[in-house]
């Protein structure tokens, strides 16, 4: 029987990115929604055997602006309750985290760039050992305090909470190691230009850490998320 993965995509230039290929060599049949689709407010999200949130510019607060949030946030709920494969990614992260019972905030600081974070030792026995030392792509203002009874797995110098998990079905993940070989790279640039600013970098220097880091980056994110896909249980 085939497994199914579902990518929810909150804007059109955060995709899945590096992070396809092992879920699709894992034997998973990919299938993606734009939380815009009219098909989204009546989706089951407990039905995927893999659900995949992506990230986005808006904050898991704004949900007078964006109806779509709370509407999405409920129905994760449900799915995480059941303890339901789920991984997180940039604003997907902060969704798992809110829906845990967490505060979802505007952080002190832009964090965009490329830097590795510091995995924790326990965790360095699992699937985050692949990007231990590895820089990775960072690209958020927002952050969360961590839920009740989560595994905090990784941390940077400038943000306490880059990654965490609930048992081996649930995973949270701050940074974009996703990201250093697709082409909607460019459009973040074109789209938040003056985050690259506020962070104190600027567009050349991003461009060519993209160019020189993106690969190995990817190379170990795909790695992390083929281990953390071996480890999981489908009920």
């Amino acid at each position: 029987m085939t497994k199914t993965a579902l990518i929810i995509r909150h804007v059109p230039y955060e995709g899945v990115a590096g992070y396809r290929m092992p879920i699709e060599a894992a034997g998973y049949d990919v299938d993606r929604i734009d939380v815009t689709d009219p098909a989204f407010s009546s989706l089951d999200l407990c039905c995927p055997d893999l659900l995949i949130m992506m990230g986005g510019p808006m904050g898991v607060y704004e949900q007078d602006r964006h109806p779509w949030i709370p509407c999405q946030m409920r129905r994760l709920a449900l799915r995480l309750e059941a303890e339901r494969p789920t991984l997180g990614v940039c604003f997907g992260a902060q969704m798992i985290a809110a829906a845990l019972g967490a505060e979802v905030y505007a952080g002190p600081h832009k964090e965009v760039g490329f830097h590795s974070v510091s995995v924790h030792a326990d965790a360095l026995q699992g699937p985050l050992r692949h990007i231990a030392e590895v820089p990775v792509l960072h690209w958020h203002g927002d952050t969360f305090t961590l839920p009740e009874n989560v595994e905090l797995l990784a941390s940077s110098h400038l943000y306490e909470h880059q990654a965490f998990r609930r048992g081996s079905n649930i995973l949270a993940l701050q940074f974009h190691a996703e990201m250093g070989l697709d082409p909607r790279f460019d459009a973040w640039i074109e789209q938040w230009p003056e985050s690259v600013i506020e962070a104190g970098g600027d567009e050349a220097s991003l461009r060519a850490a993209h160019d020189r880091l993106g690969p190995s980056a990817v190379a170990a994110g795909q790695a992390m998320i083929a281990e953390w896909l071996t480890g999981l249980s489908i009920g």
